[in-house]
């Protein structure tokens, strides 16, 4: 007689999850690798914030972003530890975009529009109406292949406002420049000159260290008349420049 033995799966133990030792995503786990996507990388204070987590909590979140895959963790450089995504996590979030650290050069600049965002999205105008933001990353991703010789500057961002509900910016969009070291004057007119001729921008918002607000304010206060009311010049938000070092 032909015995057919058929393997049966272990038995788990009493109380264990089908799925245990899985890492489970929430819906926070999801925007925040979104934000990290958008934003090349987040030091910790700034991704806590963006949470809406206390700070200490952070190193948690992130270690079961890194157990994944999805994530890794690091000091690039003078303040909190970063957060950036592996391949794995930019593909799991959508996006065909290149995943490492940003380089140091940058960080400053990640930083301070990172922190431009939150404080935008903080505001009683953004909760009422329902601003989006569309990240440099996203603006250049719908952009054609650059000619030839062509050197077209690309805002920082863009916040889109809907059509709906009826506000003081509603169907507008606007172009958000972070400035942290002041550039010449020409340049400057010329950057601020070609963001205004786009139709497709109500306003240019300018947030500035106070090393680059005098020249932006210079060059906005030159503009002809019709063009001086789309362009607002802001101080940075708090938290927007790096300070201290600390461990990841």
């Amino acid at each position: 007689m032909l015995l057919i033995v058929i393997p049966q799966a272990a038995a788990r133990p009493p109380g264990r999850r089908s799925d245990a030792g899985q890492v489970r995503l929430q819906q926070r786990d999801l925007e925040g690798l979104l934000l990290i996507a958008d934003h090349y990388a987040a030091p910790y204070d700034l991704l806590a914030q963006a949470l809406g987590v206390p700070p200490a909590r952070v190193r948690a979140v992130t270690a079961r972003w890194r157990m994944a895959g999805y994530a890794v963790t690091g000091v690039l450089g003078p303040g909190p530890a970063w957060c950036w995504l592996t391949p794995t996590g930019m593909t799991a979030v959508g996006h065909p975009w290149p995943a490492r650290a940003p380089s140091l050069s940058r960080l400053a600049h990640v930083r301070a529009v990172l922190a431009a965002r939150l404080w935008l999205q903080g505001s009683p105008a953004w909760q009422q109406g329902g601003g989006w933001w569309r990240s440099e990353r996203r603006i250049r991703a719908a952009l054609p292949p650059p000619r030839v010789g062509s050197r077209e500057h690309v805002a920082d961002a863009e916040v889109h406002w809907p059509s709906s509900p009826p506000g003081p910016h509603a169907g507008q969009v606007w172009a958000v420049e972070v400035e942290l070291t002041p550039k010449p004057a020409a340049r400057t007119a010329r950057i601020m000159a070609g963001l205004l001729a786009r139709p497709s921008y109500a306003r240019v918002v300018y947030l500035c260290s106070p090393a680059a607000r005098p020249v932006v304010t210079a060059t906005a206060a030159a503009l002809p008349g019709g063009q001086r009311g789309r362009v607002a010049v802001r101080d940075l938000p708090p938290g927007a420049l790096m300070t201290g070092q600390a461990r990841p």
